[in-house]
């Protein structure tokens, strides 16, 4: 879950992104790119969506794409996207990804995932829909497919920490152009650990990242990112946030004081000095929705040779 609460902030991140990231493109005309937002915020103010717009609309602009985007309220509403979309984001969200658990939203946000499956399957089908799983959802599908275990944390994790690359990891086309490791917002009350590696095997998956590493801490570390098979991806952490929205984030009272009570004010310092690096949250902001995006598009054969 990224929530924030406060007047609007305004994505000036951007702005290093034009400047140190293009996503280029050779196109021989302006072809259109549909995507579908699937909204798990439950009508809770939050910065999530606002950036996953933003990173939308630069990606459009520096490509000279048109990018179609429509928003499907899932838990209040029980919206879901038709599978005329090219690209799905599914985005994270507040509460417990184990309380919903036969609830009609996720009939309806599940019986989506499984038609879009099956038209991935169809050999006939030969442009996949690519899918973005983030945070809660993340949670979610790896419940759905009993990937691994998921579990509430016995503290919040909330901050910028670094995330660990596995063997997989090495070729994924989404890290393209971040280090081992990188740095990613985290903010979370549950977790998925314990993954069940014959599942894994057998659906095609791969687990790309894990949190870091705390020798001090006798517990498992958890799942930060996994491609469930060749046109669907998700991570726990959150690729979409900004660095600028974050830290005005943390700056104020309540948060501030949250953070410097439940974990010290010299962690409190470290976040504000991490989102303030430009080889950590923005690097990892510029790249890996970008990347994803790009990704898609390639697979639509819409670029030019």
């Amino acid at each position: 879950m990224l929530n924030v609460s406060g007047n609007k902030i305004f994505c000036s991140s951007l702005r290093f992104l034009k400047n140190n990231y293009v996503w280029g493109m050779n196109w021989s005309e302006k072809p259109m790119l549909r995507v579908a937002i699937l909204d798990l915020y439950e009508g809770f103010e939050n910065q999530g969506m606002r950036c996953i717009r933003e990173i939308l609309n630069q990606f459009a602009e520096f490509n000279h794409i048109e990018i179609i985007k429509e928003e499907f309220e899932i838990r209040l509403k029980n919206e879901v996207p038709d599978l005329s979309f090219d690209v799905f984001i599914s985005t994270g969200g507040p509460g417990s990804p184990l309380d919903s658990e036969g609830s009609n939203w996720e009939a309806a946000y599940f019986g989506w995932l499984n038609k879009l499956m099956a038209y991935n399957s169809n050999d006939a089908n030969v442009v996949k829909k690519q899918v973005f799983f983030i945070c809660h959802s993340f949670q979610l599908v790896c419940r759905h497919f009993k990937l691994a275990t998921v579990s509430k944390r016995k503290s919040t994790s909330f901050g910028v920490f670094p995330m660990h690359y596995l063997h997989d990891a090495e070729n994924e086309p989404i890290f393209a152009g971040l280090q081992d490791p990188f740095y990613a917002v985290d903010s979370r009350d549950y977790q998925v650990t314990q993954p069940d590696h014959n599942k894994i095997k057998q659906m095609g998956a791969s687990i790309l990242a894990i949190e870091k590493q705390r020798p001090h801490v006798p517990l498992e570390r958890a799942i930060m990112a996994i491609r469930f098979n060749e046109n669907m991806i998700g991570t726990q952490f959150h690729p979409e946030a900004d660095a600028i929205g974050m830290s005005l984030h943390l700056q104020t009272p309540e948060r501030k004081k949250t953070v410097i009570e439940n974990h010290g004010e010299e962690k409190w310092a470290s976040m504000i000095e991490h989102l303030n690096d430009p080889d950590k949250i923005l690097h990892t902001y510029a790249h890996i929705i970008p990347n994803f995006l790009q990704q898609a598009v390639n697979r639509m054969q819409i670029v030019e040779v």
